[in-house]
């Protein structure tokens, strides 16, 4: 709630989290990306395509792999609620409109530096633990 708040969302703003693990993101990444691998997080937004915006409060859905998620965490010695935090953060920026992918860099620089400030304000408040929340 601190991330969509931080982001000046509405109070009625909802998202669907799911946890999974590398093998059902895979199967997400290939069946609606054509990746056919494993990734960190996916995030598919219910404010685009044909039917965007019929509900403006539902975001969309973030899905994040706690496998891949624990591989990061342990390559970049951080803790993994950490790294899994970062990832939620990422998925809703993308959800809210933060490109880093199909934007130019200039984007992915703005995506970025939001990313640092929420992950200093999430920092800050204690809320990078599972006990933070």
């Amino acid at each position: 709630m601190r991330i969509l708040n931080a982001l000046e969302c509405p109070e009625n703003t909802e998202l669907s989290v799911s946890i999974v693990g590398d093998r059902t993101i895979r199967i997400v990444n290939r069946q609606y990306l054509a990746k056919d691998r494993p990734t960190n997080v996916i995030s598919f937004s219910l404010q685009e395509g044909d039917f965007g915006g019929v509900n403006p409060y539902a975001l969309g859905d973030v899905i994040i792999s706690a496998d891949t998620a624990a591989k990061e965490a342990a390559e970049g010695g951080m803790e993994f609620f950490e790294r899994l935090a970062f990832l939620l953060m990422h998925g809703i920026l993308h959800l809210v409109g933060y490109d880093h992918e199909r934007s130019g860099e200039l984007e992915a620089q703005k995506m970025q530096f939001k990313e640092q400030q929420l992950f200093k304000i999430l920092k800050k408040e204690g809320l990078l633990s599972p006990t933070g929340l």
